[in-house]
């Protein structure tokens, strides 16, 4: 609780917002950097997320179960799925979807997808995003041969290879994603700094879309993400056999 306790220090001497502190324990605290459990243990507010506590652990219910004491890893997804974006500070973008375009992942914009004529019936309404993952990697569901695989492109952006192509920028990332059943879709890779949303005028953000951005946050890129918001990416599993879209574009 040492560790505490000088946190809370420090926030009192931040002036009048010491009026809002609360007690925890030994420990005052500002609720809305800390969650207090059992009246005594701290844990932060991590991209809008109270995390939880176990046995001495604070955990992201996006990633973790919490059982007799014991902190395990949820169960991987094991069909196609959908993502939201979920921090409740940031209600411009909380609960809006994940949606491909331009070969990129932006939040809250428009799905753009392709069917040529000739499949005719058999294409998919292409109206959603959906994703798959397992072993490390992910793709975006779609029936075109040879798939669209997602990668973080040098810039640590979310992209998705073009039809067709296996084209990946230099230097992008291709493994280290994890999409976890009743959880989320979490990127390991960058020592777990997360997912931050940035607005289209700021550095890391969506340019002339008008789409917030999705990137990967990580010891290379954070100083120039100041303007961005931490997020986390909510899991929503479809249907075993569900297929998105013909295509991505």
């Amino acid at each position: 609780m040492a560790r505490l306790t000088l946190v809370a220090a420090a926030l009192l001497g931040l002036g009048n917002r010491a009026l809002a502190l609360e007690t925890c324990g030994q420990s005052q605290y500002d609720p809305a950097q800390y969650v207090c459990w059992n009246g005594q243990f701290l844990c932060p507010v991590v991209a809008g997320e109270g995390l939880s506590y176990c046995a001495g652990a604070c955990y992201s219910k996006f990633m973790y179960t919490c059982a007799n004491s014991v902190l395990t890893l949820l169960p991987p997804v094991d069909t196609p799925f959908t993502l939201t974006v979920s921090n409740p500070a940031l209600p411009t973008l909380d609960g809006k979807p994940v949606t491909a375009g331009g070969q990129r992942w932006t939040l809250g914009g428009q799905t753009s997808s392709y069917c040529p004529e000739q499949v005719g019936d058999a294409c998919p309404p292409g109206n959603i995003t959906a994703i798959v993952a397992s072993e490390g990697r992910a793709a975006m569901d779609v029936m075109v041969p040879g798939g669209q695989l997602v990668y973080l492109d040098p810039n640590w952006n979310v992209g998705y290879t073009q039809a067709h192509s296996a084209h990946i920028p230099s230097g992008s990332t291709v493994t280290g994603f994890a999409a976890y059943q009743g959880g989320g879709f979490v990127n390991l890779n960058g020592n777990g700094w997360g997912w931050v949303a940035c607005p289209p005028t700021a550095a890391g953000g969506g340019g002339g879309s008008g789409a917030w951005n999705l990137v990967a946050k990580n010891e290379t890129n954070a100083d120039r993400l100041g303007a961005c918001t931490p997020v986390n990416l909510k899991v929503n599993p479809l249907p075993a056999g569900t297929v998105g879209a013909w295509q991505y574009t």
